[in-house]
């Protein structure tokens, strides 16, 4: 179900007419469409694909039963023929009409499934090619990281990704790795990985001009997640694979950022580890150092992800870039509270705020902006630390882990926390069961308009 996107309709293409939810008979439909439609009891249900006849037994183009938002349309990866397509009449949105179709026609085929049928669709008048392709790429960048098990994405093949990447993009990479982490001072990096039997590690990708404004993203690259010594049941370790969705996620956002040639200065940093098992696992109570000064008890090695979050925005902060953003798999409290869709962004930068949620609703990529209520920094108190890992009851999960990360940031002018699920839990117009994007194209937009 590959689709491809071309400049133009070809003689041989065929159209498609989008039909609102019962509004056949105001769609426009060529007489004979209508006739068929009505005969077919076609009455413009949402995700319903209807293929038109000629009269000599071949096909005449399809009807398709849009639902709400742009990204419906990506049902339409998976109900056409293969062949040539276009839209009979410009969608209402038509770059997102476009993404929508290649995002629907993704499969991940690693490990052998098939990707199917081969659609060409016309660019909509009104998009922008390059724009579409670069989305494109970056969101299946993010799936494919995403879906590929820790047998073949532990640390060492994560770095290799960002290798991958840089090379495409002649950035350049700087790696800090096993024990080298205590010598550069990152040891709550070392102490959540130090137990696997892949070495944990700091990768640092740069690109763009020194002198440009800084954009740093970082993204929790857990690569497996047992839980640690507070092993999570059989149950909770089923989607581990995925606990390195912020690190898949901020590099499908760079590749767009660097396709795109904007004027920025581009960091990206992604702690890399596996949180395993084994004689030298870091253990509840103890007392970890961060690389910024403050010290964390271990409530909880099952919350790890912050911690290796921790040191990687203190590097980044000390550099004081423009823009600091931070993506993570981090709690199942942020799943509660706005289910598998909707991402929580946590920011005190009202502005940004703004754009974000601006973003968010003209390219259909679900924020929802939270509180970093400061009187829950009670919670993360430690009789013998400067502060714990985690709070001593089950409240405001995810409130107080953005609380937590924002112990280490001070000098970005400008930071957010985004906490992802990186995961589509079941299959989508846009996109199948399986790893995901998230936040993603509202943060290509915002940060497009201000650094473009």
């Amino acid at each position: 179900m590959s689709v491809e996107i071309v400049a133009r309709k070809s003689k041989k293409s065929l159209p498609i007419h989008l039909v609102r939810p019962g509004g056949v008979e105001d769609a426009g439909l060529p007489p004979a469409a209508l006739a068929w439609a009505k005969a077919a009891g076609f009455a413009g249900e949402a995700g319903r694909t209807l293929l038109l006849p000629d009269g000599n037994g071949a096909l005449a183009g399809a009807l398709f039963g849009q639902g709400e938002g742009a990204l419906s349309l990506g049902a339409l990866a998976r109900g056409l023929p293969e062949g040539d397509w276009h839209f009979a009449a410009r969608p209402a949105e038509p770059e997102l009409a476009a993404l929508a179709l290649v995002l629907g026609g993704y499969v991940f085929t690693r490990y052998g499934k098939k990707p199917g049928r081969a659609l060409r669709l016309a660019l909509p008048e009104g998009a922008d090619a390059a724009r579409v392709e670069r989305l494109a790429a970056g969101t299946v960048l993010a799936r494919d990281l995403v879906n590929t098990p820790t047998s073949d994405m532990g640390p060492e093949a994560l770095e290799k990704a960002v290798r991958g990447l840089a090379r495409a993009h002649k950035a350049t990479v700087s790696v800090v790795k096993g024990d080298d982490l205590l010598k550069k001072n990152f040891p709550m990096i070392h102490a959540v990985g130090r137990a696997s039997a892949e070495a944990p590690r700091l990768i640092d990708l740069t690109w763009g001009p020194k002198g440009a404004p800084k954009v740093t993203l970082v993204g929790k690259g857990v690569c497996f997640d047992t839980g640690g010594l507070d092993i999570k049941p059989a149950s909770g370790m089923l989607l581990m694979k995925k606990d390195m969705g912020g690190a898949a996620n901020v590099l499908g956002l760079a590749s767009t950022i660097m396709a795109a040639g904007l004027k920025v200065r581009l960091r990206v940093l992604v702690p890399a580890v596996e949180n395993s098992i084994s004689a030298n696992a870091f253990r509840p109570g103890d007392v970890l150092t961060s690389r910024k000064g403050v010290t964390v008890e271990i409530g909880n090695t099952d919350a790890e992800g912050r911690l290796v979050l921790g040191d990687a925005l203190a590097l980044a902060d000390e550099e004081s870039p423009e823009l600091l953003v931070d993506m993570a798999t981090l709690t199942g409290a942020a799943r509660v509270a706005l289910g598998p869709d909707l991402v929580p962004f946590y920011t005190d930068d009202d502005g940004l705020a703004g754009d974000l949620a601006t973003a968010s609703l003209a390219v259909e990529d679900p924020l929802w902006r939270m509180p970093l209520w400061k009187p829950y920094e009670a919670k993360l108190a430690s009789k013998v630390a400067d502060m714990n890992n985690v709070t001593s009851d089950a409240f405001a999960g995810s409130v107080t882990a953005a609380l937590f990360l924002k112990r280490f940031v001070g000098k970005a002018k400008s930071w957010a926390h985004f906490d992802i699920f990186a995961w589509n839990p079941a299959d989508r117009p846009h996109g199948l069961a399986g790893g995901e994007a998230q936040a993603i194209r509202a943060l290509e937009r915002v940060i497009s308009s201000r650094f473009g």
